[in-house]
């Protein structure tokens, strides 16, 4: 990239930082052994979290050594990037069915994932700050690093089931269940900042998957408007953000699908792209970028000024290490359509967005976050 391009870029502050990442990481192997005890009954709450604890302290240095200005928890005290919020929500209730199976595939072949369910059996509720012990405890492992916590969007709750999840007799009136659902993620939001939370991430799939013809099937067999579902939960996760504390950096993430190194769903962001860039209220965009599967830049022209794209370049589904000039030619592709001063550089998802993990190890994960940074350094010199 010419010498032109960099003079023009400013240094980033606040985040999304140049170089950045979307949360989870790779379980170490003695966190496992203590999940896997404590679900035997040989190891009490207690033992079980100061083995996490400890995991949390180590990825955290992971992060800061590898030269990131953000570290997560690395997602370790959960089994789901986001089932393990959504069930601690007031008025959902864990459902065991083994007839809910969803195809991910690899290249090869496909993947059958079966999990537990949910129902809305109840109104929904803030019964307690989620994750709030959790971002404490990070909060305090920092040095240099601002801490970020990640939570699946509000659209999360509804897209797993749908109408057909949420009890008519409690919620005769959908209206009702999402009003309900945005007031505790406002209340959440709110909370959150008072713990001093700074830099909040909002997953969604649903957003990136609906890109797919496909999911839009989906969407219509579990009672939704296939070709308005999209802007029914960009205006409900607008609403959730509303009133967020001064001074928090909200940020949304989408993917197709991340379970044991293999995805759910293809198709670029054309579907979405003009209600997604022009209309939802956060300050950046970490998206899915490592492949043909997530289509062309040109989405990017709906950007508007002001906000800031991560470009998820990296895969975290394989182990081979990109290519730097590869990256660097990717990012000045995607500057045709948005301003690079605008863009920053991470990793396409999560290295373990489920407890098993991707199909990599902690040091190829470590390779590919090192990568970032120096490309990020080299592409905006900083």
């Amino acid at each position: 990239m010419s010498e032109g391009i960099l003079v023009a870029v400013s240094a980033r502050t606040k985040p999304p930082f140049r170089a950045d990442h979307v949360g989870s990481l790779l379980r170490p192997p003695q966190l496992l052994q203590a999940r896997e005890r404590h679900a035997k009954g040989e190891i009490d709450e207690e033992e079980l979290r100061g083995v996490e604890d400890e995991a949390i302290r180590e990825v955290v240095k992971l992060q800061e050594d590898a030269g990131l200005r953000s570290a997560t928890d690395g997602e370790l005290r959960r089994a789901s990037w986001h089932m393990d919020f959504i069930y601690q929500l007031g008025g959902v209730s864990k459902v065991m069915d083994s007839s809910l199976k969803v195809a991910f595939h690899n290249e090869q072949g496909e993947v059958e994932f079966a999990p537990p369910s949910m129902r809305v059996g109840e109104r929904i509720s803030l019964e307690h700050t989620i994750f709030g012990e959790a971002f404490r405890f990070l909060r305090g492992q920092v040095s240099a690093a601002t801490p970020k916590l990640t939570i699946p969007s509000p659209s999360m709750v509804h897209y797993r089931g749908g109408r057909a999840s949420i009890d008519a007799a409690v919620y005769p009136d959908i209206e009702q269940f999402w009003a309900d659902l945005v007031a505790a993620y406002a209340e959440e939001v709110r909370r959150l900042g008072e713990l001093g939370c700074s830099y909040l991430q909002f997953d969604d799939t649903s957003l990136a998957y609906m890109n797919d013809p496909k999911q839009r099937e989906h969407v219509a067999a579990i009672g939704g408007d296939p070709e308005h579902q999209h802007e029914v939960y960009i205006r409900h996760i607008n609403q959730a953000l509303a009133h967020r504390p001064a001074g928090m950096t909200v940020t949304t993430h989408m993917c197709r699908g991340n379970f044991r190194s293999s995805w759910a769903a293809e198709g670029g962001y054309d579907f979405v792209a003009e209600a997604l860039f022009g209309e939802l209220q956060v300050d950046g965009f970490f998206l899915e970028y490592d492949d043909e599967r997530s289509g062309t830049f040109e989405p990017l022209r709906f950007v508007p000024k002001g906000k800031q794209v991560v470009l998820g370049l990296v895969t975290t589904k394989r182990p081979q290490l990109e290519d730097k000039d590869v990256l660097k030619r990717r990012i000045e592709e995607a500057s045709r359509y948005v301003e690079l001063d605008q863009l920053c550089l991470s990793p396409q998802c999560g290295f373990s967005s489920t407890v098993e993990g991707n199909l990599l190890t902690q040091d190829e994960e470590i390779a590919k976050l090192r990568l970032i940074v120096e490309t990020a350094e080299e592409v905006w010199g900083e």
